[in-house]
């Protein structure tokens, strides 16, 4: 006799073995999961790595696990996998080769759907909304672009130099006004005069609270996305977070407004002409030919999502070359010579300098790897098709990490990778005769710039060329100006720095000292031209 005959389907007992039978079967299924994909540290049942997974730092460990399960392994957010790259061959094979495969985002309720309504291209998924705005970002992005923009850079870093003649105890925020302002210019055609201006003080609120929203396991929404449909009075914490997206996007539509006014009063004085150029300006102009499908609010995203690309990192970076400099006084030494040679005390560095300055240029490189502020990649990509890497399973849906961390500082591609030394990033013939110790050359690092600090493939920083040339520009205006010198008898810690998806150094004190007196005069009448070009772009006042 069947057992259907004797057990009803609505019997108790059915129901009590189907209990019993799923958490088996889900169990099954992971374990078997989890031996087709990259090893890594057993996971638990259910609950994956939750109790090894570091709260500090963990791109260190992470690091440190590379050295046991290979350049490719995989840890699981309860029953989510998450690969972790620790080669730059491996990051190159399927964030590049396969990018039509690993181009999308993970979903990130509480930061992408919740406070950003998915307007922000950062966490837009792969697909037409995203190559939308990407489109649209890349007009201010292209070779053409960039090279208008120089004579902004160079302006605003000679500023940069002339105000640390004055305050070089306040040097790192000089250096987030300086990295603020160029993003302002080619974002809105405005620039920064004082970081009390009320547009900043606002834009790094906004990239702080961004940030506390991304924290792994602070939101249980994130494990159950159906809590997102929680009516706003019965979840506090939804509420919260839409009201500060809200903010976000009025003051995004605010400097909308902005250039709206300026294109409307240039317009009626016939001076259109004379209004600095400015992706939001560029924008709007495009849009009274063209259509573009977004709405007000997601359009005025897109201008604004220059600031994460450019503006926070590249101080970071700058914080970064500062702390390399003071631990490290052979390269400053190394930089001086090659700028008193090629430059001379008359004048300071400029971007028609850059193929003569190789040193000036493999320092900004250097600073770049041995430090990455995306220390874990930046925002992690995912997989949209189930593919095969080295044998490996690795299923449609996985979150993939790129830990730059890792990348930067594996012995095989930067022989002693902790050691800061820009030779590492010139030809075998200057790097014999540059100051410092001589390292072998290690294997060949697969992107053509030597590191991977700013991503890959078809999600690579936008801003990663409006960034490099900010820092190297920076760079061999402040090298050229100052002594940037430890205080006598402090020692200094090149481990610590900020937690974060974005980190920089702990704040530090160095001696920031002018050169000479002739150097004083230089950057003194270089200012006065930074000023005179600037004038241009009406500040944003405080």
């Amino acid at each position: 006799m069947a057992l259907a005959s004797i057990i009803p389907l609505w019997s108790p007992y059915t129901w009590l073995s189907l209990i019993v039978a799923a958490p088996l079967l889900i169990f099954i299924h992971d374990v078997i999961l989890q031996y087709r994909m990259p090893p890594g540290p057993r996971p638990l049942p259910f609950v994956g790595n939750k109790f090894v997974l570091p709260k500090s730092q963990p791109w260190v460990k992470f690091q440190e696990w590379s050295k046991i399960y290979g350049p490719i392994f995989t840890i699981w957010i309860g029953r989510r996998p998450t690969v972790v790259i620790s080669d730059p061959v491996v990051a190159v094979e399927l964030m590049e080769k396969r990018s039509n495969k690993y181009s999308s985002r993970p979903r990130m309720v509480a930061m992408g759907e919740l406070y950003w309504d998915n307007a922000s291209i950062l966490v837009q998924p792969y697909g037409k909304e995203w190559s939308i705005r990407r489109k649209l970002l890349h007009y201010a992005l292209t070779p053409r672009a960039l090279r208008l923009y120089k004579p902004v850079q160079e302006a605003e870093a000679s500023r940069l130099c002339f105000q640390l003649l004055h305050d070089p105890a306040n040097w790192e925020k000089l250096l987030e006004r300086f990295t603020s302002s160029v993003v302002f210019s080619v974002a809105y055609g405005h620039r920064i005069d004082s970081l009390n201006a009320e547009v900043i003080r606002q834009r790094f609120e906004f990239m702080q609270y961004s940030a506390s929203l991304n924290v792994p396991g602070r939101y249980a929404v994130e494990s159950f996305p159906f809590l997102k449909h929680m009516p706003d009075f019965l979840a506090p914490w939804k509420r919260d977070i839409k009201e500060h997206g809200k903010l976000e996007a009025n003051a995004n539509l605010a400097l909308l407004d902005v250039v709206s006014q300026d294109m409307a009063r240039a317009k009626a004085t016939s001076q259109l002409e004379s209004l600095p150029d400015s992706l939001c300006k560029l924008l709007l102009e495009l849009r009274e030919t063209q259509h573009i499908p977004l709405s007000d609010r997601d359009f005025a995203f897109v201008p604004a999502s220059l600031f994460g690309a450019g503006s926070d990192t590249t101080a970071s970076t700058l914080c970064s070359a500062f702390l390399a400099l003071i631990t490290h006084p052979e390269t400053l030494e190394a930089a001086h010579e090659e700028v008193d040679r090629v430059i001379g005390a008359d004048r300071t560095p400029a971007f028609e300098d850059e193929q003569n300055l190789p040193y000036i240029r493999a320092l900004a490189k250097e600073v770049l790897r041995w430090r990455p502020v995306a220390v874990l990649g930046g925002t992690p990509h995912a997989s949209t098709e189930d593919d095969k890497y080295q044998g490996y399973f690795i299923p449609a849906g996985t979150t993939i990490l790129g830990n730059s961390w890792a990348i930067n500082l594996n012995d095989e591609y930067y022989p002693n990778p902790q050691h800061f030394h820009p030779p590492r990033f010139l030809d075998s013939t200057l790097a014999e005769k540059t100051k410092g110790p001589t390292l072998e050359h290690g294997r060949a690092h697969p992107a053509k710039s030597g590191h991977s600090s700013f991503g890959w493939g078809r999600r690579i920083c936008p801003g990663a060329d409006l960034a490099a040339n900010s820092l190297y520009v920076a760079l061999a205006k402040l090298v050229w100006a100052y002594d940037i010198l430890p205080i006598p008898n402090r020692r200094y810690d090149v481990f610590a720095y900020t937690e974060g998806f974005n980190i920089r150094p702990r704040k530090f004190e160095c001696i920031i000292r002018v050169r000479s007196e002739a150097h004083r005069r230089v950057l003194e009448r270089e200012n006065a031209e930074a000023e005179k070009y600037m004038d241009k772009f009406t500040p944003f006042v405080e």
